[in-house]
């Protein structure tokens, strides 16, 4: 079989959280590209609607749609409104997420609870919903979650975020286990360093240049070194992988444990 056969999307629904910019933003892109049709999700209205544009200027099917992942009512409403545009939704990527610098002992309880809201809670209840939808309509579906490298290793700063993204590293397993028998897969990507638009200008100062030195490849992730994993775990290409995390971050991981 050729490789274009095995990773297309063709006649797929998907949908990707927090895709107004960053990750989410090119998540969408690929998908599209690959023959899915693309709802967005995010706060970020206007942004949704560039990105919509953008891949419908390129020949493909997406759709924007204003949600808070925190809201479990918009969470319903997003999915109902996928379903009215595209079908039932068969690749669900779990992308959205905010980070902090606090560190512990400055961290405060709100402070704490809008990162686990956010990068954990709302990483399970997306994927409980989306996992329900696809048993009802009886179809077979990918549940994609981004984590981090952070859940497998920590920084200062980082106590929350580091908590939530292992949460996720968990979940992603528990979930494997109970829905693989009923056509679910779920599995999940562990970035390293990615240059967005949210941390351009620190990665790309002299602090940040340092971080290189701890990455084996001798850079930080680029636009399209996400590709791969994604197409891999969202397509049938993957079709006996579940419950595993691909890590991708040029080997830092291989670094910090030695």
């Amino acid at each position: 079989m050729q490789a274009a056969e095995l990773f297309k999307l063709k006649d797929r629904a998907a949908l990707v959280t927090g895709a107004s910019s960053g990750l989410g933003a090119r998540f969408a892109d690929v998908l599209a590209a690959n023959g899915a049709a693309v709802a967005l999700v995010a706060r970020r209205v206007e942004r949704l609607e560039q990105a919509v544009q953008r891949i419908e200027k390129a020949g493909g099917r997406a759709v924007a749609i204003e949600a808070d992942v925190t809201d479990h009512a918009a969470m319903r409403r997003a999915f109902d409104a996928a379903e009215a545009a595209f079908g039932c939704v068969t690749v669900l990527v779990n992308n959205a997420g905010v980070a902090h610098s606090d560190r512990a002992l400055e961290l405060t309880e709100q402070g704490y609870r809008r990162v686990i809201d956010t990068n954990l809670d709302a990483v399970f209840f997306w994927a409980q919903e989306g996992a329900r939808r696809m048993i009802a309509a009886g179809q077979r579906g990918s549940v994609v979650n981004i984590a981090s490298v952070l859940g497998f290793g920590v920084a200062k700063g980082t106590a929350a975020y580091a908590i939530a993204k292992a949460g996720v590293v968990q979940m992603t397993k528990a979930l494997a286990l109970e829905l693989a028998f009923k056509g679910v897969r779920v599995n999940a990507i562990a970035p390293g360093w990615f240059v967005t638009e949210i941390n351009r200008d620190y990665l790309m100062s002299e602090a940040g240049r340092s971080i290189t030195r701890e990455i084996p490849v001798g850079r930080f992730g680029q636009d399209g070194d996400l590709d791969g994993a994604l197409l891999l775990l969202a397509s049938d290409a993957g079709a006996f992988i579940t419950g595993a995390t691909i890590v991708v971050d040029g080997g830092q991981m291989i670094a910090l444990r030695g």
